[in-house]
């Protein structure tokens, strides 16, 4: 699987440099090469991203308003497309913050090529009044990655961006912002404000279930948004978003038969897991899995995947099953040893299995 760091390569660097210099006859394309490639290597993604930043800074136009120029010159020829945009952004973060007058235009001008979702965080920070008089009139730009700018700019905990604590501790203001995008006519845009709805949901739940209930009675969209803006409290099992998204915790529901085959899987192979629900009356069912993998000083608190939602019928078995891989991942090292497995419906656990997990199947070692 191709590592996003290497999307940011010495290539990269060179077209980026390239473009900035048909804009800018002054811009020293060779300096900026030089300092952003020696740079690479050895840094991941958001470090190469502020790496080359930092080679801009160093070589770009000191006046930030001859910098806009350079910049909107080399979007204007076509340039600064996908990935070489991020470092740009990344750029007017840093040169540009204390002249939000000239940097948020900038950004919204750029976040079309790549999101400038991670830049704007730094002006949210050290220019909030000015970045979020920006952003409410950027709730109405007919262009809708700006507008998504908005609410993924603003998210609490975006994920590789820095954490806004002000947000997290507070998200009131983030949630004007959210009225303003939740019927927005772009599931793009929508989705996002689903994505920060759930952001909130891990710090504030009864502002959340608040908001999502006044969604669901005002809004023509709410529905969606909602629905995945809840997913956070849905895996906890919190009653009252269960209810709101129709589900009823109180019905009686039975497991049976739950397997997890083959018991013994090397790292990198699936088991797949199968188990038989009963409900004692007809119920709307949210069916997760719950692994509890091994770590370094033994079992982590259970992650929760999505399986199925049920219609299950009253009194009627229905089977389900899902292939589970224990992988490695960018966020997740698989450890040898004992995982368990955990079936939950509702936001209940029904019951559980154990799964080995070995470095050779073959010779069954764990270590």
């Amino acid at each position: 699987m191709a590592d996003f760091k290497d999307e940011l390569s010495p290539e990269l660097v060179k077209r980026l440099g390239s473009e900035i210099a048909r804009a800018s006859a002054s811009f020293d394309r060779t300096a900026f090469e030089q300092c952003a490639i020696e740079g690479l290597e050895g840094r991941e993604l958001m470090a190469r991203m502020e790496w080359i930043a930092h080679a801009l800074t160093e070589t770009m136009p000191p006046a930030p308003e001859d910098a806009d120029q350079v910049v909107r010159a080399a979007l204007a020829d076509g340039g600064l497309q996908g990935w070489a945009s991020m470092p740009v952004n990344a750029y007017v973060a840093r040169a540009m913050l204390d002249r939000p007058d000239i940097g948020l235009p900038l950004l919204a001008a750029l976040t079309p090529r790549y999101t400038a979702e991670f830049a704007i965080r730094p002006f949210i920070d050290a220019q909030y009044e000015t970045t979020m008089a920006h952003l409410r009139v950027w709730t109405r730009d007919p262009d809708e990655h700006v507008r998504r700018l908005v609410s993924e700019g603003s998210r609490p905990r975006l994920p590789w961006g820095r954490r806004l604590s002000g947000f997290i501790a507070d998200p009131t203001p983030t949630l004007e912002l959210l009225d303003a995008l939740v019927d927005d006519e772009s599931l793009y845009v929508r989705r996002s404000v689903a994505n920060h709805l759930n952001d909130i949901a891990k710090d504030h739940p009864d502002l959340v279930l608040d908001t999502a209930k006044r969604w669901a009675a005002t809004t023509t969209q709410g529905d969606f948004v909602v629905r995945h803006g809840l997913r956070t409290l849905i895996k906890r099992g919190h009653p009252e978003a269960l209810t709101i998204l129709g589900f009823d915790p109180a019905v009686p529901i039975e497991i049976t038969n739950l397997t997890c085959t083959p018991s013994t899987v090397a790292i990198g192979e699936a088991v797949t897991i199968s188990f038989t629900l009963q409900a004692a009356a007809a119920t709307r069912a949210a069916i997760d899995y719950v692994v509890h993998y091994q770590g370094a000083r033994g079992l982590k608190a259970g992650k929760v995947f999505k399986l199925s939602v049920k219609n299950l019928p009253a009194g009627k078995s229905v089977v389900l099953s899902r292939e589970h891989r224990f992988g490695h991942v960018s966020v997740r090292k698989i450890h040898p040893g004992p995982h368990r497995i955990e079936v939950q419906v509702n936001g209940r656990v029904l019951d559980g299995a154990v799964v080995e997990v070995v470095d050779d199947v073959t010779s069954g070692t764990s270590a």
